[in-house]
């Protein structure tokens, strides 16, 4: 299989991303508090300057900008974008957002004192050099001592286990039941697969089924944690679900100063 376009990816998924949920607004909410709770101890109260550079549909970026940070959104995709932007007026919020890829973030130096990257996003970019220029980039948009949270799938078990499919995910409309599901196609190398995304939308007694093709990297917490360190991150952490109450694990990385800083090794939050 070839390498899918992402923008295409989430261009076709954004009209129907919340389906992914069984609550969308709950998920907003409850992400919220968890990537809210990480900025806090890390920045303090604020409210804090956030860029989230992979925002989607906003599953991150309404809930925080509802807590009371100034958040700003950027995604490959214009139309998740668009809708991001929709869906915070929509609840009284309020998220600028812009057709971005975040290896070329267009926004001025020390913009930010928090970045964003959830829901598996910075796996998309498929070789070293793209995964560098993106945190470099990040780094470049970060205030001194300011805060990145990147958030991946547990790739470590993915790594070993090889699954070929997700668990199928349902949830209510009022049409009826959706039901969503991946199935996964494992590179020679081992690192990288190629993903179909399907959902099946019940559609007048039977069933329209959508489906959307991408690629993904199943970078390791070593590898990420490398690339971090290797834009001049420091105090890079990782916190697993457990611990944090987030879905997935979540990296947390402070930018270094003018010179980079030394960089300690990475740190394990476990309960």
């Amino acid at each position: 299989m070839s390498e899918f376009s992402v923008r295409d990816f989430y261009d076709r998924l954004a009209g129907d991303y919340h389906l992914m949920f069984r609550d969308w607004d709950a998920s907003v909410a409850h992400q919220a508090g968890v990537l809210g709770e990480l900025v806090r101890q890390g920045l303090g109260p604020g409210p804090q300057r956030v860029l989230d550079c992979s925002c989607g549909i906003g599953t991150q970026a309404i809930g925080l900008a509802a807590a009371g940070h100034r958040v700003v959104g950027g995604d490959l995709s214009p139309v998740a974008a668009a809708r991001a932007s929709a869906e915070a007026a929509a609840r009284g919020g309020r998220v600028p957002a812009v057709a971005a890829d975040m290896r070329r973030l267009p926004f001025a130096d020390r913009a930010f004192d928090a970045i964003v990257c959830a829901d598996n996003s910075l796996p998309h970019l498929l070789s070293g050099e793209d995964v560098r220029t993106a945190l470099l980039g990040m780094g470049r948009v970060l205030r001194e001592d300011g805060l990145l949270m990147v958030t991946v799938r547990n790739y470590d078990e993915a790594r070993r286990a090889r699954p070929t499919t997700t668990p199928p995910q349902v949830s209510g409309t009022s049409a009826g039941k959706v039901i969503t599901f991946q199935l996964w196609h494992w590179h020679e190398d081992g690192e990288r697969y190629d993903l179909e995304h399907f959902q099946l939308v019940p559609a007048g007694g039977t069933w329209d089924v959508r489906v959307r093709r991408t690629t993904y990297w199943a970078l390791t917490r070593s590898q990420l944690t490398e690339f971090v360190a290797g834009a001049g991150f420091t105090d890079i952490t990782w916190h697993s679900p457990e611990s944090s109450g987030y879905y997935q694990p979540v990296l947390t990385a402070r930018r270094g100063g003018p010179d980079g800083g030394s960089v300690p090794p990475a740190r394990f939050v476990r309960p």
